[in-house]
Parts: structure tokens; sequence; C-alpha cells
């Protein structure tokens, strides 16, 4: 990506586009597994797209823009605003009033911005411009498209969207109902479905389960992210077939086929990250591993078509020391029984915490999250001009240096793998790299013993 590339954008101003039929207006209720103060923020996605000579006299913008207008006729809470009720409950007031849209020109190409289409993406705030007043979480749009044509034919689609009204896989369903329509579809193959109420709190509510991730002391998250964004840089590192044999190898050899390439990487990422970050020795750490819980295996019996949020949260937890001196498979455990204790019970236990309890967020303390997102099929989006050369997210997280996102990725030599964008205090990255570089070169699983805030933990894992 080249991360000095500098060009202009021209926008027009914004307007509403509105469902282009009459919707009904109406009150629908958010889910208590939408509403709690982790997801209250808004969610930004990207996707670039090639000029294809068969769309020749087809406006990118025009196209989407007439799209937009009738996919919120099935979409059209997504024309609403949302509000807070009693026991800060939220929903969508469906008002009609429309979603924002920006259309836009830059002065430059696709090939301007490189091989490696990867976040941070330059010049993102004039690629995906912030309206005024638009962000705040209640009463404002919940969704922000815009569209901007290249000089070589190719366009960019940037979004902001509220994330209590859906998780990646809704957002994608959302934009693939956008992209059909775009095609000349007269409706969505797959008719979208509310029923929020099946992830509702029982009644009474009831916590049955241990939820880590909530209860604890909540602590000072804004003092957190603060002390984090103290000089802090972003590198992207990737993981192929060498990189994960590297790691492969630090298992004993009959464990290695126990757990999955996702938790292998994870757990690895989550030792190094902790070592790089010099935290007390009894500091407690922990990784969180989102879950995609519209499995069947979960058995939630959610309707085809269901947009909203089902992601729930894996939470690995103990101290920096038993992380650091302990071999990676302790890790890999913690993570594999973390994920193995989201079950169907769990989920409903969760939604019935956050009714009791206010509806909480995470204490970001010693937190360190990951989302793997190479499924969700963002980047196969197809508008009419093919599938996108890179589409998920915009940028790390609205928690930088705490949450990160797996993306596919395929390198120069044609390896196929993950990257992982990661934010980290800039001596902090340095030691990362060190520990990276010591273990996937040399092939060193020294068990640390001491204090992990001493200084050979930058030299030995």
């Amino acid at each position: 990506m080249a991360q000095s590339l500098l060009f202009t954008v021209k926008r027009r101003a914004f307007e509403l586009v509105t469902p282009s039929k009459p919707t009904p207006r109406e009150i629908k209720l958010l889910s208590d597994l939408d509403d709690h103060d982790t997801l209250r923020f808004h969610i930004a996605g990207i996707q670039f797209y090639k000029y294809d000579p068969n769309m020749e006299g087809k406006d990118p913008v025009d196209v989407i823009r007439k799209a937009l207008a009738k996919t919120l006729v099935f979409y059209y809470p997504f024309a609403g605003r949302l509000r807070e009720g009693v026991g800060r409950k939220l929903m969508v007031d469906c008002t009609g009033e429309g979603v924002l849209f920006i259309e836009a020109d830059a002065d430059v190409t696709l090939k301007d911005f490189g091989d490696n289409l990867l976040p941070p993406f330059p010049c993102l705030d004039e690629l995906l411009y912030d309206v005024p007043g638009s962000s705040d979480l209640l009463n404002t749009p919940l969704l922000l498209i815009q569209v901007t044509r290249l000089k070589c034919g190719g366009f960019i689609l940037a979004l902001r969207m509220n994330h209590t009204m859906s998780d990646a896989y809704g957002i994608v369903q959302f934009l693939n109902a956008l992209a059909e329509i775009s095609r000349g579809m007269n409706e969505p193959s797959i008719s979208p479905v509310w029923c929020r109420e099946l992830l509702n709190a029982r009644d009474p509510p009831r916590v049955t389960c241990i939820h880590p991730e909530i209860e604890q002391e909540p602590g000072n998250n804004e003092a957190i992210i603060i002390s984090l964004l103290d000089n802090m840089v972003q590198r992207t590192f990737f993981f192929g077939p060498t990189e994960v044999a590297k790691i492969h190898s630090l298992l004993p050899t009959n464990m290695v086929h126990k757990y999955t390439k996702f938790e292998i990487i994870t757990a690895f990422v989550w030792r190094c990250r902790t070592i790089a970050l010099h935290p007390d020795s009894d500091e407690e750490v922990r990784m969180i591993s989102v879950v995609n819980a519209r499995s069947t295996s979960f058995n939630l019996q959610l309707p085809n078509g269901y947009y909203g949020n089902v992601i729930v949260y894996a939470v690995a937890v103990t101290s920096a020391r038993k992380l650091i001196e302990n071999p990676l498979e302790y890790a890999l455990d913690l993570i594999q029984k973390s994920k193995a204790n989201v079950t169907k019970e769990y989920i409903h236990s969760l939604a019935d915490l956050m009714v009791i309890k206010g509806r909480p967020s995470f204490s970001l303390k010693g937190l360190f999250a990951v989302s793997n997102v190479t499924h969700a099929g963002i980047k196969d989006v197809d508008f009419g001009w093919g599938k996108a050369v890179y589409g998920g997210p915009a940028n790390d997280s609205s928690f930088p240096g705490i949450v990160s996102y797996y993306l596919p990725f395929k390198n120069c030599k044609g390896e196929k793998g993950l990257v992982l964008p990661l934010r980290l205090p800039a001596h902090a990255m340095e030691r990362f790299v060190q520990e990276l570089d010591r273990v996937l070169k040399n092939n060193i699983n020294n068990p640390i013993k001491g204090d992990p805030t001493s200084p050979i933990i930058q030299s030995l894992l």
C-alpha cells in the first residue's frame, strides 16, 4: 500500500437517499445482543473496484444511488433513526428519513494505491467523509455511503454503519442486496428478517454462565485507549504457509492437528503482544475471539435473512506471567476452552446479563481481541463491475490497539494466508517485531521465567 500517496477528492454535497416506495412507520426494538455498550459505535468498511469495459457508459454513482433507494424498501429500518428508551434500550424509529449518500471524484487511479491493498488507507477521511453531526449514536442516519470515481474508471465504495444494527455478516447481506439490485434484480435473493426478539433476554432474565468479558470492574476505558494511542504505529503482519509451519513447529508433533490455524496464530500473537507491552507479572490479560453464532451448531434457530448482531465473545483469561512462562500450547488450550464455553445457553445468559446490569461495556484493561472476517464475503460483493480488489474493514477498529481483524491476503509469491493489521505504541511494536522475527526465523520457543518486565523478554519467547 502506498502510504505516502496524496490525492484530491472532490465531493458533491451529501444527500439523503430515501426508500423509493412508502415503508411502514413503526418502532422496532433491537435485540439485547445488539445494544450493549461495546457495539455502540459506527463501523467502517471499504471496497475497491477495477474498471470493467463491459460497464462502459454506466456510472457507478448513479447505479448504486438508484439501487440504494430500492434496497431501502426492503431494509427500511436503515432509513430510520435510533432512539433510546427505558433501561437504555435501543430501538429504531422507522421514519423513512433516509441514509447519507456522497458522490465524489478522485484524481488518482486504482494502480496508484499499489499492489497490496490493506488498511490503513491513505486519505481515508476523504474517501469516507464524516458529515458533521452524523456520527452520534442516536437520532442520526444509521448508514453513510460514499462512492468515489477513480481516473482509471474504477471506483471506491466506502460505508459507515451503526454497529448496533448489524455485524459483519449482516452488513454483507445488506451489501449483497444492494449489489443484486444494482445488477438489475427487482428484489434481493435473500429477504431481510428482523425478528430481533429471538436474541432478547429471557423473562425473567437469569445469568447461568460466567462472562469474564463483563464480570469484572469496568475500569477507565477512555484512559486505557489514550495511553495506547501515545506514539502509536500500525503494521500489518502476514501469516502464510511458511509462517504457520514455523509456529506449528513450536508445538509437540502430536498436538498440531488439535488446533485450528486461527487458534494457533491467535495464541502466538497474543503471547508476543503481551511480551511487547511489558505488563506487570500478575496483571490479568484477556484474549477475546469473536465468535459468529450463526452456525447451526448453536441451534439459535435464526431465520435465513436475519441481519442483526449474532456475535459473541470467547474469553481466555490468565496472568501475564503464566502466559509468558508457559509454552504456546498453554495459550492455545485457554483459547480453545474459551470457545467451547460459548453455547446456546451462554448466548442467552449474556443477553440476560445485559439487561440485569444495564448493558455494560467490556473493560479494556489487559484485553486483546481478534475477529476473523475472512469468511464474511465482503470482497465478493459485485455491483456489476466484478468482485472487489479489496473488501473489508476501512480501519483497524474503534478500539485502536485492542481489537484487530484477520483478513485474507495473497502475497507477491502467490501464497495465500492471513494478514493482521496491528497497532501498538512504537516501543512495543519494536519489541513485538523482535519476538516475531526471533521465533519465525530462528524457531525459538524457550519459556521465560521470572518477571515479564525483565529485559530478557525482548530476546526470547
